[in-house]
């Protein structure tokens, strides 16, 4: 049996050997061919000798390393794909995070909206209800004078609560509540200086001498062309007229 396997491993090694040779005789003979210089003795010596070397490796080890390699590769491929998976997952939930943060910012601005809106809603509503409750100018017996301080109380029961101050600022630097007050310059006439003093015919016939028909007038005006006594107080604050 030793001479058997002695035997088998010449006869590989003279299979390899031959081979190693053959190949090395083309490739010369290709090489001169093309000009190239021919290989050198050693240089055919080293190719038989490695021919020779992978022959000595016994059919079991090779497939042994064969598995081996099969299995790194495999292993490779996992961890690349493995690697893959998690970048996949990391940019998903980047995603859904950015999605998550832009319909929440939508929701918190609808929600501002919403609030405001109501706001709005409950201030118009509060205002509408001040002016309901107000008193008309016709609801004041007429007189033939006023003080300040009667032409002052005809308008707080006319003008809403959360207005007053306002109106009463403006009344206060245009007429100093003189509801007789004429501008010497201009014409403009009582508590608000309507110019012309005709104007406060449309709030009653006796406009040069009511105060509760220019408190009327003059209330009118201030909501139609600033929305409120307040908005024409800003406005006045700014130009020094309205």
């Amino acid at each position: 049996m030793l001479e058997g396997n002695r035997v088998s491993r010449i006869s590989v090694r003279g299979f390899a050997v031959a081979s190693a040779t053959a190949v090395t005789t083309v490739g010369a003979v290709v090489g001169v061919a093309a000009g190239n210089p021919a290989p050198s003795n050693d240089n055919f010596e080293a190719t038989a000798a490695d021919a020779t070397l992978l022959a000595d490796i016994p059919a079991g080890q090779q497939a042994q390393v064969q598995v081996a390699s099969l299995q790194q590769q495999a292993e490779a491929q996992a961890i690349a794909a493995h690697t893959d998976a998690q970048k996949q997952a990391e940019e998903a939930a980047r995603l859904q995070a950015a999605e998550d943060a832009k319909a929440k910012k939508a929701a918190a601005d609808k929600a501002e909206e919403e609030r405001k809106e109501k706001e709005q809603r409950e201030r118009e509503e509060k205002e509408r209800a001040s002016r309901s409750a107000a008193r008309d100018a016709s609801s004041f017996a007429a007189q033939s004078s006023y003080t300040v301080a009667e032409v002052q109380a005809m308008a707080r029961q006319m003008i809403p609560g959360d207005q007053f101050q306002c109106f009463s600022n403006i009344v206060q630097r245009e007429s100093t509540w003189n509801y007789r007050a004429v501008n010497p310059s201009s014409g403009a006439y009582g508590l608000v200086q309507a110019l012309p003093g005709s104007k406060m015919a449309s709030a009653g016939a006796d406009w040069q001498t009511n105060p509760a028909t220019q408190i009327k007038w003059g209330l009118n005006y201030m909501n139609d062309r600033y929305g409120s006594p307040c908005g024409a107080w800003s406005f006045w604050q700014a130009n020094h007229w309205y």
